[in-house]
């Protein structure tokens, strides 16, 4: 009798410290930003350039006016910034938390922007372009640009997602458009928000391709990866990190922020700085 008063006494002194411990854990996992670092560089290049990634901010905030997100991304001292899609998040819309990170990131270095599924879902994206284009960000909406950096040229073309066509045909034709006009002596660079299109990218002539859209699996276990996705469904094939196919590579961010699922678990937001 003495030892199970005893066991429910100890289950209930630990109860309350097993809630708190499992509460900083969300707290860090969903709050504490990791950075990873990918060299795609050839040693036939003397330069490098260094582009960060980021992806799927959906509203969510990092500090006063983000100024963790922008500090870590500062101290990366990018050449180029790209951003493929859902700053916003169209279920829980913050206007403050994407003005204060778009009026911040052209001042740190070029930034180009692509539209994600909650652009397309929030109903307002014109607006939203407009004004990321007054800070200074280049939004990219079925264009591309050609950039001379380090005596290195580049051509970044933004695709819009699917969402906003009527059917998949355009997307895939338009990809097909912008593959086609890449002159020979320039890099080749996508910005796109769905990695679930990869095999229809590496059919390209296109070298690196930049997507987000999947959010690291939401919950990321050892030796499976993520475990959910949007329009991945379960396991999903791709959610983080590099991918390399015949000839396109595809660098995947897990993401900053979430959406319809809260936390993140062993999947802590990312910034992806790649050198290329």
């Amino acid at each position: 009798m003495f030892n199970a008063m005893r066991r429910c006494v100890v289950f209930f002194l630990l109860l309350p410290g097993t809630a708190v411990g499992l509460w900083h854990f969300c707290v860090f996992q969903n709050n504490d930003i990791v950075v990873t670092t990918l060299n795609l560089h050839h040693s036939a290049e003397k330069k490098t350039i260094r582009i960060v990634h980021l992806s799927d901010l959906q509203s969510k905030r990092f500090g006063t006016k983000q100024a963790l997100l922008l500090a870590e991304i500062r101290a990366l001292q990018p050449d180029v910034i790209v951003f493929t899609g859902d700053l916003v998040d169209a279920f829980h819309y913050d206007p403050q938390s994407w003005r204060d990170v778009g009026e911040q990131l052209p001042k740190i270095a070029p930034t180009y922007f692509v539209p994600g599924n909650h652009e397309s879902w929030l109903g307002n994206f014109e607006e939203i372009a407009a004004a990321l284009s007054h800070f200074g960000i280049h939004v990219l909406r079925n264009q591309s640009v050609d950039l001379r950096i380090k005596q290195r040229s580049l051509r970044i073309s933004g695709i819009d997602d699917p969402v906003m066509f009527p059917s998949e045909m355009p997307f895939l034709s338009l990809l097909q458009q912008h593959s086609e006009r890449v002159p020979t002596s320039h890099y080749a660079i996508l910005l796109t928000h769905r990695p679930e299109y990869f095999d229809a990218y590496d059919q390209t002539n296109i070298d690196l391709v930049f997507a987000g859209h999947a959010h690291g699996g939401q919950i990321r276990l050892p030796w499976i990866g993520g475990l959910l996705a949007p329009n991945q469904g379960l396991l999903p094939r791709y959610t983080s990190g590099l991918y390399t196919g015949k000839r396109t590579k595809m660098v995947v961010s897990r993401g900053l922020g979430n959406s319809v699922f809260p936390l993140r678990i062993f999947n802590r937001p990312e910034i992806v700085l790649v050198v290329i």
